[in-house]
């Protein structure tokens, strides 16, 4: 297999206001994204491994942090893992499980480290994400806090991941 082109982006590259550059900021992650794929195969991973990873990863980028959060994603604030894991991702999947949390926390932690190597993010914004995606403990708390919810208790639970930030 060959070695992957590194991938030349400016920061600003992912910097967008109306939608017409939004659909461009979303190219360019799918340009990570295959990239991202190709790097894992070329780490050893098979295809499939790869697959689901990239798949995961797709579903952080351009689901959560470019769809929903208008972020860019080179440029990641302290925090960002941790309300897609604890809040966005377990209201916005129809059965929230711990295990398929890990599967995309997984990819997350392999995301970024490969964007650190491609000079994407610095060292002490991958130390945050990579400290805030091994927070199992308390998103396995948020998930089941979450499925035992009654009456009007979501305001409540939804502030708990906001004064972890």
């Amino acid at each position: 297999m060959t070695q992957n082109p590194e991938i030349v982006f400016e920061h600003d590259d992912f910097e967008f206001d109306s939608i017409d550059e939004e659909l461009v900021v979303d190219e360019r992650c799918q340009q990570i994204l295959k990239q991202f794929y190709l790097y894992l195969q070329h780490q050893g991973m098979s295809a499939e491994q790869a697959s689901d990873l990239a798949f995961s990863a797709d579903l952080y980028l351009r689901d959560y942090l470019i769809d929903f959060g208008r972020q860019n994603i080179v440029r990641p604030r302290p925090g960002i893992v941790t309300t897609f894991a604890g809040s966005w991702f377990i209201t916005h999947t129809l059965d929230p499980e711990i295990a398929m949390l890990e599967r995309h926390l997984t990819a997350l932690t392999e995301l970024y480290r490969y964007m650190h190597r491609q000079h994407l993010i610095s060292s002490d914004e991958l130390a945050f994400l990579l400290h805030e995606a091994g927070q199992l403990e308390f998103y396995r708390q948020r998930i089941d806090s979450f499925l035992n919810l009654t009456g009007d208790g979501f305001l409540a639970w939804d502030a708990g991941c906001q004064s972890r930030l």
